[in-house]
């Protein structure tokens, strides 16, 4: 089965660095196959079978903590679940000059539509949408600035996602058919 696991919050502003070789080296010490890895940011493509996502997400921690000594939480997706996150994506949302559109991976914990009941969402600025293991979130830029989005940062909810802009989701599916 292909996966990407999502990690959340490394190579931020200077914390919490991990080197994408050195993190590929640990997911191809530890079993997996097929590994390669998207930006900086913490997206790692890789094939495995035997365990189910939640283990794979325990057994990934704990290698990362292993050898870089940091608590980092991963999200790990199939590529049929990234599949049903892409096709839920409007054609028309990008990350661009004009709009900034987002996934927020959301952990096991909060995965459930009610979830956007603890959201602050403006109705004639942000269009937001639940899919399973995801929410989606798109604002045209000029009114960044008024979205219900600044609020969730440093919220319970916010602790509990990993966000990707819908450009390096989309790059991601690529890589995972490959």
């Amino acid at each position: 089965m292909v996966y990407v696991a999502l990690l959340r919050g490394i190579n931020v502003g200077g914390k919490n660095k991990i080197d994408m070789k050195l993190l590929k080296q640990t997911f191809e010490q530890v079993g997996m196959n097929d590994v390669m890895t998207y930006i900086n940011t913490g997206n790692i493509i890789f094939s495995y079978k035997g365990l189910s996502k939640t283990e794979l997400s325990h057994f990934l921690e704990e290698a990362i903590h292993n050898d870089f000594g940091l608590q980092i939480k991963v999200v790990v997706r199939s590529v049929d679940e990234v599949r049903e996150i892409i096709n839920a994506i409007p054609k028309t949302w990008k990350n661009d000059k004009d709009m900034r559109s987002d996934v927020m991976f959301l952990w096991d914990e909060i995965n459930d539509e009610s979830v956007l009941g603890n959201l602050v969402i403006k109705p004639n600025i942000d269009t937001v949408k639940y899919v399973p293991g995801a929410i989606l979130w798109s604002i045209d830029k000029k009114n960044v600035t008024k979205s219900g989005l600044s609020k969730i940062v440093g919220s319970k909810i916010y602790k509990q996602v990993t966000v990707r802009n819908v450009n390096t989701v989309r790059k991601i599916y690529e890589l995972m058919q490959a």
